[in-house]
C-alpha cells in the first residue's frame, strides 16, 4: 500500500508524475471542497508537499493529526508556522541549497542593472535618444566597492563569493558572527549600511525581520548607495524606501520582492531609480527542477527512514 501525501502546492509536472507513482496523493491544491478533503486526508497523511506561498497555520495543522513531515519546495517559509510545527513534532524541509546560485546571480544582476542604469540605457538606445541626444550619462561602478550582505546564509554566501570575484570588499550582518568566515562582521544592518556602498538583503522573511531595513538603515546607506533585495518584501520598510528613492537619499534600488505581490505599490514602480524583477530570482528551468527534485528527495528519505537532506527544525 502506498503512503499517503497531502499536496498543498504542486511540484513541476514530471516530478508530480514520479510522486504519484510512489504515493497516494491528496490534492488540496485542486480541492473544490477543502473541508471534505482534509477530513479524508488528515488521519492518513503523514507528509505534505507545500511551498512558502501557502499558509500553514495552527488551524490547518489541527486538521492534520498524522502529519510528521512538511516538504517545502521553496527556500522561504514565512507563511508556515514553524514553531507550531516544532511543538507538534513535525519536521519542515526546504530547498535553499537548490536555488542559491540563481538567486545570487539575480542579486548581482539587479546590483549591476541598478548601478549601471541598464533599463534606462536600453530605452536610450531603443528610443533613438542616443542618436538625437548623444551619449548616455555616466553611471556608478560596482568593482572595488563595498558590498554589505544582510543575512549570510546559503544565499548570502553565494552572493558574497560573486562579489569577491568582482573585486569588492565584503561585510555582513546577522544574529551572530559566522564561524570560519573572514568577512567583516557588523552587529546590525544600520552599522553595515554605514560601511557599505551596496546593501544586498538575503535574510529570511517573517515577523522577526519585518521592517529590518528601516529609514535609519537607508539613511546610513546614503545618497550614493544602492539597495538590492532578493529576500522578502516585508524585510524592507517599503514606505521608507519609496521616500528615500524619491528624495535621493539613496541612489537606487534593485528589487526582486515587494510588500504586496503581485501588485506592488504604484508609488514604488513609478520611480525611475528602481529596477524591478517579478519575484523571479529562482525562475529558471534548471533551478525549479532542482527544487522539485530536492523536495521529492526529502519525501523519499522520510518514508525510507533515512536522514532528511535539508531539515529546517
Amino acid at each position: 500500500m502506498k503512503p499517503h501525501v497531502l499536496v498543498a502546492h504542486p511540484l513541476r509536472p514530471r516530478f508530480m508524475e514520479e510522486m504519484e507513482a510512489r504515493y497516494t496523493l491528496h490534492r488540496l491544491d485542486q480541492a473544490t471542497d477543502r473541508d471534505a478533503l482534509l477530513a479524508r486526508a488528515g488521519p492518513v497523511c503523514t507528509a505534505m508537499v507545500v511551498s512558502g506561498h501557502v499558509a500553514v497555520d495552527a488551524a490547518l495543522l489541527d486538521r492534520l493529526p498524522a502529519l510528521r513531515l512538511a516538504a517545502c519546495s521553496s527556500a522561504g517559509f514565512d507563511m508556515i508556522d514553524l514553531p507550531a510545527m516544532t511543538r507538534r513534532g513535525i519536521t519542515l524541509t526546504n530547498t535553499s541549497v537548490a536555488l542559491a546560485d540563481d538567486v545570487a546571480d539575480a542579486a548581482i544582476l539587479l546590483m549591476l542593472a541598478s548601478r549601471r542604469r541598464l533599463v534606462q540605457a536600453d530605452a536610450h538606445v531603443r528610443s533613438g535618444d542616443w542618436g538625437r541626444q548623444g551619449m548616455f550619462p555616466l553611471t556608478a561602478s560596482a568593482a572595488g566597492k563595498r558590498a554589505g550582505i544582510v543575512g549570510l546564509g546559503t544565499i548570502g554566501l553565494a552572493i558574497a563569493r560573486r562579489c569577491e570575484a568582482m573585486g569588492m570588499a565584503i561585510g555582513y550582518s546577522g544574529r551572530n558572527p559566522k564561524p570560519g568566515v573572514g568577512y567583516a562582521y557588523f552587529p546590525d544592518p544600520a552599522a553595515l549600511a554605514g560601511w557599505a556602498d551596496i546593501l544586498l538583503v538575503a535574510t529570511p522573511g517573517g515577523a522577526g525581520t519585518a521592517g529590518l531595513i528601516s529609514a535609519a538603515v537607508l539613511d546610513a546607506l546614503g545618497p550614493d548607495g544602492t539597495l538590492v533585495n532578493v529576500a522578502r518584501g516585508s524585510v524592507v520598510d517599503e514606505g521608507a524606501l519609496i521616500a528615500a528613492l524619491r528624495e535621493g537619499r539613496i541612489a537606487g534600488a534593485g528589487l526582486d520582492v515587494f510588500l504586496n505581490e503581485p501588485h506592488p505599490d504604484p508609488a514604488l514602480t513609478a520611480l525611475p531609480n528602481v529596477t524591478l524583477y517579478p519575484h523571479h530570482a529562482s525562475g529558471t528551468v534548471e533551478t525549479r527542477d532542482r527544487m522539485s527534485r530536492l523536495t521529492l528527495d526529502n519525501l523519499d528519505a522520510f518514508f525510507a527512514g533515512r536522514p532528511l537532506p535539508t531539515p529546517v527544525n
